[in-house]
């Protein structure tokens, strides 16, 4: 924005201000029309009125017949007696001739009406109004016949003088204009109110600065390979973005969408919402045929109070394969960090036999271990043929041997290679479980650790069973225990994903996925994968 640009602030204000002036102006321009005119048509009426009321006193029509004889005759006190009750300027009583009766100054009594606008009343009996100057000065004047047995004998003049009925208006005004100010000035702070909250509301910004960052908020939601949405606390949509547009509503622009309730955009992502009561925030979700992890969170305004929700929604296409090559990785670096802390065990076992000049306890203690991993070893290699699975149980079993965990690979076990996919998925499946199984283990101080796998694929179905001495799963987790983000663990930032990862390939397979407390206070997971979904 440049210097010399109006800011909203001002331009609002300069227009405001001159609208209101207008308004005042005229309204007041308005109301001094009005009020002149509404006065004068009072003050018409009521001299009009007094004059009837005068032309039937017979004082006055007596005196009127005899001033038309040629009588010399003063209606002057009894007349003036009467205008002191009323707020005429004076009142004249003249006969047939225009000569004056009375009048408020003595010496023009008997002589002539001073202007031509009496004659229409005396000649034709008109009632009317004029505005003309007279003896007294410019007045508004108001002529009544008085008239006896059906004749005109005479008129009555009442008049109300301009600079009177000004003097009387000019009161009226400075109470009206006292008003109008006070009107001006509240509405003007009224509106410096109003428009420093109009800033306040628009966080200082200018309107060109709003379009802008709406341009720039824009580009960024549509630069997002994660569907976005935010809905209000009606859960009406109130932003999504291309992706999560084409996700839920490809025959939509997102724009059309905004204003949509969400239900009738997702029943399902509506569900989660009300889900996330029970403060979950991770979840897993399938909207037509593809599978999303999403993360929720709530929206607050300034005093904190929820005002609606962020959906984020992952592709989990995207994300498998990062997930699998964290899950080697994973296998990988624990298999090392077993093997290196156990091997530097047995050296310092080795090596304090043979300072101690005991070589025959080092020999059988050498042998010993030998035959211990050779055990297990045969077992691996006679009857997991696939490799990387059998690299992941012996990293298992090293890890178990390291944390007192008695770790025991079924000799029935059989498992053939498969391709480096499928591989990969029965690594992260038996791995998490495996994983899952040691922590539960070792947090049972009832019984000793132990961990029991079982895997088979001699028939239709590749069969994998792992049991652990743990305490089983809590019930208040049980019924979402494959949920993205559900865990058992305390920190469940870090945790929540293995038995998530595990249900997800047990549906790509077209497999089960069960558990359960067995009558040696054991739990017992069972997998069962349709071979010919492996193939």
């Amino acid at each position: 924005m440049t210097a010399n640009t109006m800011t909203l602030k001002s331009y609002l204000t300069a227009i405001i201000l001159i609208t209101i002036t207008l308004i005042t102006a005229v309204s007041g321009t308005l109301l001094v029309f009005v009020t002149k005119q509404t006065y004068l048509d009072g003050v018409s009426q009521r001299g009009i009125e007094l004059g009837r009321v005068l032309a039937h006193d017979p004082r006055v029509i007596e005196a009127t017949l005899l001033s038309n004889q040629g009588q010399h005759v003063s209606l002057r006190n009894y007349i003036e007696s009467i205008r002191a009750k009323t707020d005429a300027s004076y009142i004249v009583i003249t006969n047939q001739n225009a000569i004056r009766l009375s009048h408020p100054t003595l010496e023009r009594i008997g002589k002539t009406f001073i202007g031509s606008d009496i004659y229409p009343t005396l000649n034709e009996g008109i009632t009317r109004t004029t505005l003309a100057t007279g003896s007294l000065g410019s007045a508004i004047r108001n002529f009544v016949p008085i008239q006896a047995d059906g004749v005109i004998i005479g008129a009555i003049s009442i008049g109300y003088l301009e600079q009177s009925i000004t003097d009387l208006l000019f009161t009226y005004y400075k109470e009206a204009i006292a008003w109008l100010g006070f009107l001006y000035v509240s509405a003007i702070l009224l509106t410096l109110s109003l428009l420093s909250k109009l800033k306040r509301t628009f966080l200082e910004y200018e309107p060109e600065e709003i379009v802008q960052r709406f341009k720039e908020h824009s580009l960024l939601l549509g630069s997002i390979r994660e569907g976005i949405i935010a809905v209000d606390r009606h859960h009406r949509i109130t932003a999504i973005n291309d992706a999560a547009s084409a996700w839920l509503a490809p025959e939509k622009e997102p724009h059309q969408l905004v204003g949509f309730a969400l239900s009738d955009v997702s029943q399902a992502l509506s569900l989660l919402i009300l889900d996330s009561l029970n403060n979950r925030h991770k979840h897993t979700l399938t909207l037509g045929r593809h599978e999303f992890a999403t993360s929720l969170y709530p929206l607050t305004d300034e005093n904190r109070d929820a005002s609606g929700y962020l959906i984020v929604l992952n592709h989990e296409k995207d994300m498998s394969e990062l997930e699998q090559e964290l899950a080697r990785t994973t296998a990988y670096a624990n298999q090392l960090r077993a093997k290196t802390h156990e091997h530097n065990n047995k050296l310092n076992v080795i090596s304090g036999l043979l300072q101690a000049e005991k070589y025959a306890s080092a020999i059988d203690y050498l042998q010993q271990e030998s035959d211990y991993h050779q055990s297990i070893l045969a077992t691996l290699v006679k009857n997991i043929e696939n490799s990387p699975v059998a690299g992941m149980l012996l990293s298992k079993y090293n890890y178990a041997a390291e944390a007192g965990i008695t770790f025991v690979l079924d000799e029935d076990s059989k498992l053939n290679a498969y391709s480096q996919s499928v591989n990969d998925d029965l690594v992260t499946l038996i791995g998490n479980i495996v994983e899952n199984a040691f922590y539960a283990a070792k947090g049972n101080p009832h019984l000793p650790p132990s961990v029991d796998v079982f895997i088979s694929d001699r028939t239709n179905y590749v069969m994998i069973t792992i049991e652990d001495t743990g305490l089983g799963i809590d019930e208040r987790i049980a019924q979402r225990i494959y949920d993205l983000g559900v865990s058992s663990k305390p920190d469940q930032t870090q945790h929540g994903v293995g038995l998530y990862l595990v249900s997800r390939i047990v549906k790509r397979y077209n497999g089960t996925l069960d558990w359960e407390r067995s009558d040696d206070q054991t739990t017992v997971f069972s997998v069962y994968l349709d071979k010919r979904e492996l193939l």
